[in-house]
């Protein structure tokens, strides 16, 4: 780990700063406060693109610990690794806070077409679901387009296996399939329930994900089966031909598990009670090795952290990485997090998250007063050697997003250029598909951030 590989990252940070416009050099000097961190950014960038440490160390959590689902010992094992390297790193208040996590085991599963001939299917059990009984269940399938799709198909849906086939178009938008397709179908009588992954095509490749029961629904079980099948059922129900199926899960749910959320600092110099937050989520689906989502973003803000240490850099204000437990499956790690600093929170200054891949990383979404907005703009400036300039419309994540709302704090998110969603949740997740460039411009870009943050005399409001 120590010994990073020197590659010629450097030399490209070199031919950017050559290329940035007079233009941009320009609106750079407009802020003269600036000028005490420029220094610094550069040093941080030469530092982060000097080396694939921030890759090599990913590559050693995901060889070494592969997934991690919350309440498995592969997260456990992997939450103390993580705290151990973070005291050889150097880096103070190294302490891991238990949190209660919820225990879903997906055991074996399979999904077959028994008629017209029969055919395996590629599938996912869909986290949190219940399992079928021992033999399966078997019954014919009624593929449906929509939730009113479904509706209009009532008086066929009971006693059958229903299957929204609905095409990817945004996350936010299809991932409603993947959560309230269950009880939706259930509640028309349906005995299980199918979704389409919710990803662009990929080579076969269902997309796991968790769901969300109603109460007062029956708990039927649920799987993600690929694209690719989900059209073939689909091209039969429309040629008319009736197919059947045999859905197997072992899934359950076992006791809630012992688990923790992993806190490092480097402590302020002069507002040591003030705080900036940076983190991602430590557990995984229990697929691929979650190097994407979310070892990169834990690894990346982590590493911003140890590149301070290693440049000496000690800023006004703490500077707090969280790797948080169960985004996945529960949320209780970022829950936690609220309960144990509620009185702190009017203290947090800034609260970022990395959770959507480490791929070419292109800036910031940022949510915050006007003003807040503006500094942020203006600190952004001194990330456009990377190319990582950009301060979007709205930013957080699903474990600061407690913290945040409860107490009104400013919250960031690390924007990436690239087709993150074609390996979300699937076994396809794995470190092969980061570049460890990327990795680094990333690490520097979370680094230059939460430093100036933390350093800048006035406090961001």
């Amino acid at each position: 780990m120590r010994a990073s590989t020197r590659i010629p990252y450097v030399l490209l940070f070199v031919l950017f700063v050559g290329m940035t416009s007079s233009t941009t050099r320009t609106a750079v000097q407009s802020a003269a406060w600036l000028d005490s961190y420029r220094d610094v950014a550069h040093r941080l960038i030469g530092e982060s693109m000097s080396t694939t440490f921030a890759w090599d160390r990913l590559a050693v959590l995901g060889d070494t610990f592969g997934h991690r689902l919350s309440g498995s010992d592969a997260l456990e094992k992997a939450i103390a690794w993580a705290a151990d390297e973070m005291r050889k790193d150097g880096l103070e208040g190294v302490r891991t806070e238990p949190v209660k996590v919820p225990h879903w085991v997906r055991g074996r599963e399979s999904l077959e077409i028994v008629a017209p001939h029969r055919s395996s299917l590629a599938m996912l059990g869909l986290g949190n679901s219940v399992g079928t009984p021992p033999d399966g269940i078997e019954a014919d399938v009624v593929v449906v387009r929509s939730f009113a799709d479904l509706d209009a198909s009532a008086p066929r849906v009971k006693g059958k296996i229903v299957l929204f086939n609905v095409p990817f178009t945004t996350y936010g938008e299809t991932v409603a399939y993947r959560t309230s397709g269950p009880s939706r179908a259930a509640a028309r009588g349906a005995v299980a329930m199918l979704v389409r992954a919710v990803g662009p095509p990929g080579l076969r490749t269902p997309h796991t994900g968790v769901l969300t029961y109603v109460e007062g629904e029956p708990r039927i079980p649920a799987a993600a089966i690929a694209t690719e099948d989900a059209d073939r059922l689909q091209r039969m129900q429309n040629r008319g031909t009736k197919v059947r199926l045999r859905l197997k899960m072992d899934a359950k749910m076992l006791p809630d598990a012992d688990s923790a959320n992993v806190v490092a600092e480097i402590r302020g110099s002069e507002r040591p009670d003030e705080v900036v937050v940076v983190g991602g989520h430590f557990d995984s689906w229990d697929v691929g090795t979650g190097s994407s989502d979310d070892g990169g973003g834990c690894v990346v803000t982590w590493e911003a952290l140890r590149l301070m240490r290693k440049l000496n850099l000690r800023p006004r204000r703490t500077v707090r990485v969280v790797l948080f437990t169960n985004e996945e499956n529960g949320l209780a790690g970022g829950r936690a997090y609220l309960a144990r600093y509620r009185s702190q929170l009017a203290n947090h200054v800034l609260m970022l998250e990395s959770d959507s891949g480490v791929i070419r990383p292109t800036g910031f979404g940022f949510s915050g007063s006007m003003a807040a907005r503006a500094t942020m703009q203006q600190i952004a400036t001194l990330l456009q050697p990377i190319g990582a300039d950009k301060i979007g419309p709205s930013g957080g994540g699903a474990d600061i997003g407690p913290s945040v709302e409860a107490g009104g704090i400013p919250s960031m998110s690390l924007e990436v250029d690239g087709n993150y969603f074609l390996i979300h949740h699937t076994e396809a997740d794995t470190i092969d598909k980061i570049d460890p460039a990327d990795m680094a411009k990333a690490a520097a870009a979370v680094a230059i951030v939460a430093y100036v943050v933390a350093d800048m005399p006035e406090r961001l409001r």
